[in-house]
């Protein structure tokens, strides 16, 4: 069996530091809404997440170009991922009482998901603009939610 040649560990260096470590920043940002919420995927499965993601893109690049790009599709990263995460979702989302609970915390769970890849493939761009743009709605969005919850009550209370 041919294998790719092993990448000693010199080859630590800032770009892959970065790529992890702004991955697991993100993510930990990313869950700490769902943490303070007390939902079950907090700050360490975000960070998880994102983490794993990263860390997953920054292998398949290597590895893509290790081998010229012969035999990789560095794409199947994404499909990896959707799948992983849309178990994770799934296992999350729960019907209850007439409600369904949890649907932001799946989404989450994928925002961190795709933000992991971008920190990996060192897309710094897309990286900040989704995570400032996310973080703002996670944030500002709970002030409002309160809003509807009200008068859904009021709603429910007038019909029943």
């Amino acid at each position: 069996m041919e294998l790719n040649p092993p990448i000693l560990s010199g080859w630590f260096d800032a770009n892959l530091i970065a790529r992890i470590a702004v991955a697991a920043v993100l993510g930990l940002l990313l869950g700490l809404d769902r943490e303070l919420r007390g939902h079950s995927a907090g700050m360490r499965t975000h960070g998880l997440v994102c983490v794993a993601a990263s860390a997953m893109t920054v292998s398949a690049i290597g590895l893509y170009h290790t081998l010229g790009g012969a035999r990789m599709d560095p794409l199947r990263v994404y499909e990896a991922t959707g799948a992983f995460v849309g178990i994770i979702g799934a296992g999350l989302i729960v019907f209850s009482r007439g409600r369904v609970h949890n649907l932001t915390t799946a989404a989450n769970m994928w925002l961190a998901a795709v933000i992991g890849i971008a920190c990996g493939a060192g897309q710094w761009p897309l990286v900040m603009v989704g995570a400032v743009i996310s973080l703002i709605m996670l944030t500002l969005l709970r002030l409002v939610e309160p809003l509807g919850r009200e008068r859904r009550r009021l709603k429910d209370e007038r019909n029943g």
